[in-house]
């Protein structure tokens, strides 16, 4: 028999889009794109030990830089990838509350918590995160840092850092919070970021040309940087201070192409820094000692002053990184 009116079918469930695979395993925390795009990030200082990127649908490439000698097991700081600096870079000064701390502080040798994973689904309130990206969050405080180390430097803080995985670029931000009740601190803090390049002859830094900056491999003179592209010829190890501040976009140019995109986010400066192949012998955890070809650090921080937190006040700063 005709039945002129069947009932219409019933419409199909649409798959859910593919998610990001993200997995703890012992000491490392693994998030992977659809796209196969992927990070890994160290709980030892919340380091970035691997981003593999990809440009115009091509494969992943690995972007950061880190060293065959690499101490990965806890026991001291890693070579490469994206260690964080806090609450001091470099070695302070003997009246500053830091001078007891180790080379660039506690965070990149305490063990941090992983706080788990977020979508733009989740969080509808990023900036960062689109429904493609992935992002993984670590957080840090005065009572889980080192025990060695906190007793050098007496303030009850907070860490939360955040990494954020996107087809074709990575975001890394921190939060710094004050827990104190009746006491300021002052702190610097430095992402570290080892970038990977195929020929240091042949890479430059654009962005940086007019800015002072502070030489370290010159005594620490305050000099000038010519107008256009920062060359890379030797040892480097410079404290720019962009006239833009952290409103001045850097890039990294390699063979005359566009290479990486760094914009920064409350980071006024910016450190350049290859050792250069003298150097790297002294560098007992670098290899290969002719590594320094691969690798230049171009790394956003607030390092040239102290930033002063009251107590409940917290301070935020980040980078994104955009392959090009």
């Amino acid at each position: 028999m005709d039945r002129r009116n069947k009932p219409s079918a019933l419409a199909a469930t649409p798959a859910a889009p593919p998610q990001a695979r993200v997995d703890l395993v012992g000491d490392r925390v693994t998030a992977v794109l659809p796209t196969g795009e992927s990070v890994e990030v160290l709980l030892t200082g919340a380091t970035v030990l691997s981003w593999k990127g990809a440009v115009g649908g091509g494969a992943p490439e690995e972007r950061l830089w880190l060293s065959e000698s690499a101490v990965l097991d806890g026991s001291k700081a890693v070579r490469g990838g994206i260690p964080v600096v806090f609450p001091v870079f470099g070695q302070s000064p003997a009246d500053v509350a830091t001078s007891k701390l180790p080379q660039h502080g506690l965070a990149r040798t305490s063990r941090w918590e992983f706080l788990g994973r977020s979508t733009s689904e989740a969080d509808a309130s990023s900036k960062t995160a689109t429904s493609n990206g992935v992002q993984l969050d670590f957080g840090l405080t005065s009572s889980s840092a080192d025990p060695k180390l906190k007793s050098l430097w007496p303030f009850d803080f907070a860490l939360l850092y955040r990494v954020t995985l996107e087809p074709g670029s990575l975001v890394t931000s921190i939060v710094v919070t004050n827990n104190e009740t009746d006491k300021a601190f002052d702190f610097q803090v430095l992402l570290h970021t080892y970038f990977r390049v195929g020929d240091i002859t042949q890479v430059q830094v654009d962005g940086l040309g007019g800015a002072s900056y502070s030489d370290k491999v010159d005594g620490f003179k305050v000099k000038t940087q010519a107008e256009g592209k920062v060359d890379i010829t030797g040892e480097t190890d410079r404290v720019y201070k962009p006239e833009a501040g952290a409103a001045q976009a850097l890039t990294i140019v390699e063979g005359g192409r566009p290479k990486y995109g760094i914009t920064r986010d409350n980071l006024s400066d910016a450190v350049v820094w290859n050792p250069w192949g003298d150097k790297t012998k002294s560098i007992g955890d670098f290899a290969p000692k002719d590594g320094y070809k691969n690798m230049l650090c171009v790394e956003p921080g607030s390092v040239s002053s102290w930033q002063t937190l009251e107590p409940g006040d917290a301070f935020e700063g980040a980078q994104s990184i955009k392959l090009l």
